[in-house]
């Protein structure tokens, strides 16, 4: 990639690898929208439906696994943060990767990143058609789960507007329907109101076996379906060539994570392991549809099942939007057909939108197959590419703090706190969940799954080479051009 094409990328005013400003992409995501993509994105199944059977393993230290888990999630988002302002780049994971450890890890890492969404889609699909089974048991989960992708397929190509007006009022579901969540268990917490009432105590966190009722052991084990949860906190960097005013949008949304892990994932689930005792909730279902039915409001249970739905479909949504850009990433860099490159009349990657989609159709062959384990396969394959992805943001980091110590490159109009200090910090807490899922029989599956991508990437790669060898070609951006 040339300087020149390095400007085009930051100003939004060319496609990443076209030359007329008619290719670009269009700075279609306002404040309003960014900010409640930061807030209300990531919280999907991993927390709504994936807690249930973390909380079986862990009971109530499995508080404590989140919000160990979402300081070093802030450690991320702020070491991503401070090279989203060095310079903001629409797919931008990969394009940090390529630049800091070479074009080989930028590669890898677009792919891998693509590969998360695939899957995570996989998995959003499949929680999507067991909440749809709340109401309809007699309808298959994989005619639910293609409608939803048809559906979401078709507005993730009309527009990145309408994307963010479909994500912004998802997120606002979510993110309502939390806060209430955590109001009425307070309530039957403070007024005793309900039936459960008369049982719910914050005494429920240690009396039941105490706080860690199956040990430090077995709580750590969650640390995958934990850090899984986490997954898409990243999608501002996705978003960043595409945000309206990205100096002021990502640092805001950035810096509302603790509160938004103090409020949404600790204080929720600190809630209702208060208001109903963690030995009370099924590992198969969401343990905010048990603790609502076990309340008994009204059509309360029903209410939240639609709400966690609707978190599902979010997050699909969210990953047919950043497969398109990545994949584009990945064609301007000539790491992906051409064709990946090109954008529709309305400014979008209809071309990697529509081929992701068909490999999220593998998790509707999966709801056919195996609807009782799909849910668990894809998960852990989506952690380890998540896994990665973060890995590389850190190490990218590390290496940009380096090279702005040394004077090679300017510093970032939104430094992270502690410097390079907090990554490596992070870095290590990422290869101690990565040894936790190698250790665990059931989830090691997805390290093989990954040891093959690993070796087809590489096969890959050696294609590109022999094809264009141009492509090993380190880029090193001119100062005055990123800074």
């Amino acid at each position: 990639m040339t300087s020149s094409q390095v400007d085009k990328q930051y100003d939004g005013s060319e496609a990443v690898g076209g030359d007329a400003p008619e290719e670009g992409y269009e700075r279609g995501l306002g404040s309003r929208q960014v900010q409640m993509i930061a807030i209300g994105g990531a919280i999907g199944v991993g927390l709504f439906l994936g807690a249930g059977a973390n909380i079986a393993k862990a009971g109530p230290s499995l508080i404590m696994m989140y919000a160990l888990a979402g300081v070093i999630i802030f450690f991320i988002m702020r070491a991503l943060g401070e090279l989203l302002l060095y310079r903001p780049v629409s797919g931008s994971f990969a394009e940090y990767s390529r630049e800091f450890l070479g074009p080989f890890f930028g590669y890898f890492t677009g792919w891998t990143y693509w590969l998360m969404w695939v899957v995570t889609g996989m998995a959003e699909l499949t929680a999507a058609a067991i909440y749809v089974h709340y109401w309809f048991p007699a309808v298959p989960q994989w005619v639910t789960a293609l409608v939803f992708l048809v559906v979401l397929f078709v507005a993730n190509l009309i527009s990145v507007k309408l994307f963010g007006e479909i994500e912004f009022w998802f997120s606002m579901v979510k993110v309502t329907a939390l806060i209430g969540m955590i109001v009425i268990g307070l309530g039957v917490l403070t007024f005793g109101f309900s039936s459960a009432g008369d049982t719910a105590s914050v005494a429920n966190l240690w009396q039941f076996d105490g706080f860690f009722p199956k040990g430090i052991g077995s709580s750590l084990m969650t640390l995958q379906g934990v850090m899984f949860a986490y997954l898409a906190v990243e999608l501002v960097g996705v978003t960043a060539g595409e945000s309206e005013d990205p100096e002021k949008t990502l640092p805001k949304a950035i810096n509302t994570l603790p509160w938004r892990i103090a409020l949404f994932y600790v204080g929720a689930l600190t809630v209702i392991l208060c208001v109903v005792k963690w030995t009370e909730f099924a590992p198969g279902v969401s343990p905010f549809v048990e603790a609502f039915a076990k309340i008994g409001i009204p059509a309360g249970a029903g209410i939240v099942n639609f709400v966690v739905l609707t978190a599902a479909l979010s997050s699909c949504n969210s990953g047919m939007y950043s497969t398109g850009r990545m994949l584009r990433t990945l064609a301007d860099s000539g790491e992906a057909p051409r064709i990946f490159n090109k954008l529709s009349s309305t400014k979008t990657p209809a071309f990697g939108i529509t081929i992701s989609v068909l490999f999220m159709g593998i998790g509707v062959i999966l709801n056919y197959v195996v609807p009782e384990k799909a849910f668990g396969y894809v998960t852990s394959v989506a952690t380890a590419a998540g896994i990665w992805t973060w890995l590389m943001i850190l190490v990218s980091h590390i290496l940009y703090r380096r090279a702005v110590d040394a004077g090679r490159l300017p510093a970032s109009s939104f430094p992270a706190p502690g410097g390079a200090k907090c990554s490596y910090v992070a870095v290590a807490f990422l290869l101690f969940v990565t040894g936790l899922i190698a250790y665990d029989a059931d989830s090691r599956v997805c390290l093989y799954v990954m040891a093959v991508w690993a070796a087809a990437l590489a096969i890959g790669w050696a294609v590109l080479k022999a094809r264009n060898p141009q492509i090993t070609q380190r880029r090193e951006p001119e100062l005055e051009k990123v800074g």
